[in-house]
């Protein structure tokens, strides 16, 4: 019997979610360094910190600034005004990884307030994502094909796809980022070993497959 013009087909369907996830080793490291300077006035403040910056912007010219971000703000100590501070934060991204050790032992020699990193990244991380989709379809399939063979029916085509939260990169280990808020000698750099980490590259997904007889 043909069904009527304009009636509601229903499919069954089985959801699945699919996650895959491959690792590389990191190729580009963020470091994150924060210079500051006290003054009675905030013209003071942004002047001393700028004689402290005046050795640090020329070891920069050979890596890329991804942003140079100032503060300049008054101090305050029950209610009163004591001063003035002046802050200047540089995000660094470093491409050549063997020139990692030498440049940080230079910023810290320069006596920032604070140095954060390494923080690990690929520069190119398409390959990786999309080995890590592939996978994730792939699970998300097999799970598919699990509960149709446990309902007693066949898969069908796939009527939708779209990603989930919980992709991204995440660093296999910890070990090799450092962080310090104080100046120390050049050579303790060398001891921190600082290499290249190890990250996972992740995607998610969820899937909808029709389910036939």
């Amino acid at each position: 019997m043909d069904r009527p013009t304009g009636w509601l087909v229903l499919v069954a369907e089985v959801v699945t979610k699919g996650t895959g996830e491959v690792e590389r080793i990191a190729d580009r490291a963020q470091v994150d360094v924060t210079f500051e300077a006290l003054g009675a006035e905030r013209t003071e403040a942004v002047s001393t910190l700028n004689q402290r910056i005046s050795a640090v912007e020329p070891l920069l010219e050979d890596f890329e600034v991804r942003s140079r971000q100032l503060s300049v703000h008054d101090n305050w100590d029950n209610n009163q005004r004591v001063g003035s501070r002046a802050t200047q934060q540089y995000v660094i991204w470093v491409k050549d990884l063997d020139r990692l050790d030498g440049l940080l032992a230079e910023l810290v020699q320069a006596e920032p307030s604070w140095v954060n990193g390494p923080s690990w990244t690929l520069v190119d991380d398409t390959e990786a994502i999309r080995e890590a989709q592939k996978e994730a379809v792939a699970d998300a399939l097999r799970r598919a094909e699990g509960y149709a063979a446990a309902l007693g029916r066949r898969l069908g085509p796939l009527l939708r796809i779209g990603d989930t939260e919980g992709g991204g990169y995440s660093p296999r280990m910890m070990s090799g980022a450092a962080s310090f808020d104080m100046a120390g000698p050049a050579g303790m750099v060398d001891q921190l070993n600082l290499k290249a980490q190890q990250i996972t590259v992740s995607a998610s997904c969820t899937a909808a497959w029709s389910l036939l007889d």
